[in-house]
């Protein structure tokens, strides 16, 4: 009989062991996903820039990428994907693992534009992502080609009228603000000019220079250093009101199209089903950067201003530019197969 107890006893103790044992598991299992996101970032991280290099979007992903590596502590890394108007950036990072190591540096094009303008979709820009912050606000400007006879906004309209479909204006593809900037003017000013889309800013400025297109509604910070330099002549900028920058250069509004405005924007998203804690990481460390002064002047210096926000507010913006750039896309009747 003591000897059957004592079986019993050591059964016993054994089952209560493993269960032990199980349970710790268990728990370390549980916890593995919370230690990971604690640890964050332990690699680096890519930005994805949905143009090719030397373009407005390159530009600010370099500048912030440059802080955030000091920030977090680990290298970021730019990783140039352009075509499709910014949509193969955008489909590399929807698809990427949701674990805060690949973003995407989107803007007005990717995340208000395309979905109206596209017939075919490769993302769901509002379902398939998770917004991080806004970076900047960006002045579009009216370039032309300093051999052109028009140097104010009243006398390219002119132009255009007596000259119709002769007038090409270069932007840096389909479905970029740049785009949209040109088609807004055409349907405001009622003339015809002619689109002719690049991949990327860099090509339809030098271009635009050498004189194989005419004009370029292009972001401020890739032409401005041209304009300094009198590779191009600067007539308006799209915005509301006057570029701090170039504060003596007229808005388009005030040139003889009232009512015309037209903003670029810039912000940083990450794979929808990022986790939480990482995204709280990730905006908390991207709004600290924005705001340092060596980062605001950086960017100020390219025309840009800075805007940071908190990923609801972030997500709110996009959804209203989305509608508002939708209307000006059926408005102007633009489409990309």
């Amino acid at each position: 009989m003591f000897r059957k107890l004592l079986t019993l006893d050591r059964n016993r103790r054994t089952f209560g062991l493993l269960a032990a044992t199980a349970c710790l598991g268990a728990g370390l299992a549980s916890s593995l996903p919370a230690a990971a996101q604690s640890a964050y970032p332990s690699k680096n991280i890519t930005i994805v820039v949905p143009f090719p290099p030397a373009g407005t979007t390159d530009l600010l992903a370099r500048i912030v990428g440059q802080a955030l590596s000091v920030e977090l502590g680990q290298t970021v890394v730019i990783e140039n994907k352009g075509g499709a108007g910014g949509n193969i950036g955008g489909q590399l990072v929807a698809k990427a693992a949701p674990d805060g190591y690949t973003l995407l540096m989107g803007t007005v094009g990717t995340h208000a534009i395309n979905s109206s303008l596209y017939k075919k979709m490769p993302f769901d820009a509002i379902k398939d992502f998770a917004p991080l912050s806004r970076v900047a606000n960006v002045p579009n400007m009216l370039v032309v080609n300093p051999t052109q006879p028009y140097k104010t906004v009243a006398e390219l309209i002119a132009y255009a009228k007596a000259n119709p479909g002769k007038v090409t204006y270069a932007s840096s593809g389909n479905g970029t603000s740049i785009h949209l900037s040109g088609e807004l003017f055409n349907s405001m000013a009622k003339v015809e000019m002619q689109h002719v889309p690049y991949k990327g800013s860099a090509q339809a400025l030098t271009d635009l220079i050498g004189g194989q297109t005419n004009v370029m509604f292009d972001n401020m910070p890739s032409s401005i250093q041209h304009v300094r330099s009198g590779k191009l002549r600067a007539v308006a900028v799209t915005t509301a009101h006057r570029s701090p920058e170039l504060p003596n250069l007229p808005t388009i509004a005030e040139s003889g199209l009232p009512g015309f405005e037209a903003t670029s924007w810039f912000g940083l998203l990450a794979p929808a089903g990022t986790p939480p804690a990482v995204i709280s990481k990730l905006s908390l460390a991207i709004i600290k950067v924005l705001g340092q002064a060596d980062v605001k002047k950086r960017i100020s210096e390219q025309g840009g201003e800075v805007v940071s926000e908190t990923p609801e507010q972030f997500a709110a913006f996009i959804q209203a530019e989305t509608l508002k750039w939708g209307k000006v896309v059926r408005e102007s009747g633009a489409s990309v197969d």
